[in-house]
């Protein structure tokens, strides 16, 4: 279900944001905390995201890749590939950008309590899961098995590899990159092989998935021959959103625009669009 923006913002006005905190996950990614300059932090349910502005350059979707509903400050994992995702990276602590939001749809985590959770990412689609296990992570008794499966290119292009090895305490997980280098001992292969010997039960999963789309592709078909219903494979697309509220249409997908309606779907609600390779 969609959430309203911060009230105290305004759908279109950017809050002002400092940034806090800057980590360097990869040769291209940061982490960055920003803490709000005037009004309090809102509170983002997982999968949401934020209208990131850089002064003077630009605007883009980010999803937030924090623990999510609680006060504090935002946390974006971001990859520098473009003008404004670059200047984002390169803030430094102090430096202020602007926020709008959150929007868009959320994982449904609640839901899947009780059952079996099967996280599946590719690349930096680890960042907008990565709120979803640590939501599993801090109640941890209310779900049943939980896999952790995600892949990168190399293994230097991982995200949040001390926290992947934390994680192993508590859940599965198995990791995959496309071209091993010197010292790694995990698998070399994509993302979705690594679905089949994963530990889960179709009838009582609900599986997370996020990537390129071409992965997220792969990986739904593999989820679904194992036996996992389309309604429980939920996946986050991320299209070419610029308004954030629904009114550019850049970001329409058959009947629905992204950002007002997702990013978050059941596969079965967009299976006829994304089987579209044109759309």
């Amino acid at each position: 279900m969609a959430t309203a923006p911060a009230e105290h913002g305004g759908a279109m006005a950017p809050l002002p944001f400092r940034v806090a905190g800057r980590d360097r996950e990869t040769a291209d990614t940061w982490t960055l905390s920003l803490e709000p300059v005037a009004a309090p932090a809102p509170l983002v349910a997982p999968g949401q995201f934020m209208m990131v502005y850089a002064f003077g350059i630009g605007e883009v979707p980010i999803s937030v890749s924090g623990e999510p509903n609680r006060a504090g400050p935002v946390v974006l994992t971001v990859r520098a590939v473009g003008a404004v995702t670059r200047a984002i990276c390169a803030a430094a602590p102090g430096t202020v950008l602007g926020l709008r939001g959150p929007f868009g749809s959320s994982w449904p985590v609640e839901t899947a309590a009780g059952g079996d959770v099967v996280v599946v990412a590719g690349g930096i689609g680890l960042a907008p899961l990565r709120p979803v296990v640590l939501s599993v992570l801090a109640r941890r008794g209310a779900f049943e098995l939980v896999s952790v499966l995600y892949g990168a290119r190399t293994p230097h292009d991982l995200l949040f590899t001390r926290e992947l090895e934390e994680w192993r305490r508590a859940v599965d997980v198995a990791l995959t990159v496309d071209a091993a280098e010197s010292g790694w001992r995990g698998t070399v292969g994509v993302v979705p092989k690594l679905v089949a010997p994963a530990r889960f039960r179709p009838a009582e999963t609900t599986a997370f998935v996020c990537g390129p789309e071409i992965m997220m592709r792969f990986t739904i078909d593999a989820l679904l021959a194992a036996g996992v219903s389309a309604e429980r494979v939920m996946v986050s697309l991320e299209r070419d959103m610029h308004c954030g509220v629904g009114l550019c249409g850049h970001c329409q997908l058959g009947p629905t625009l992204i950002c007002r309606d997702g990013p978050v779907y059941s596969y079965a609600e967009v299976a006829p669009w994304l089987e579209v390779r044109e759309l």
